[in-house]
């Protein structure tokens, strides 16, 4: 059973960073992946970044393309989503979710396993 655990949420204001990290059980087989999504009060949850955990192939939405960063430190089986200059809009609930045999890294529909998510709050 997979299980992930998510952390780092917090208020802070914009242009300030933030680091999420997602503690996961899945291994670095072929197709598996893990994601970052996020889903703002009234809005439908949207892709966020993707980073498949074997070969360490990184994806992202364009909404975030060039602020935040997806990493994983491996040995450890964490996934960290570093948020740089954020804006109001950026204000969600994030979740890690993990896929195996993951075609398109950010498509939902991809990922079985999600967290219970974790709050981002950004002030102008």
């Amino acid at each position: 059973q997979v299980k992930l655990v998510e952390s780092g949420g917090a208020s802070v204001q914009a242009g300030e960073s933030l680091r999420l990290s997602c503690a996961h059980s899945v291994d670095t087989g072929r197709g598996k992946c893990i994601g970052w999504f996020r889903q703002a009060p009234g809005k439908k949850r949207e892709a966020v970044a993707g980073i498949f955990t074997g070969g360490g192939d990184t994806h992202y939405a364009d909404s975030v393309k060039g602020r935040f960063t997806i990493s994983q430190d491996s040995a450890k089986r964490t996934v960290f989503l570093q948020m740089n200059s954020l804006k109001p809009e950026d204000t969600a609930m994030y979740y890690c979710a993990a896929g195996s045999y993951v075609a398109d890294a950010l498509v939902e529909v991809e990922y079985g396993v999600w967290g219970q998510g974790t709050q981002v709050t950004v002030s102008s």
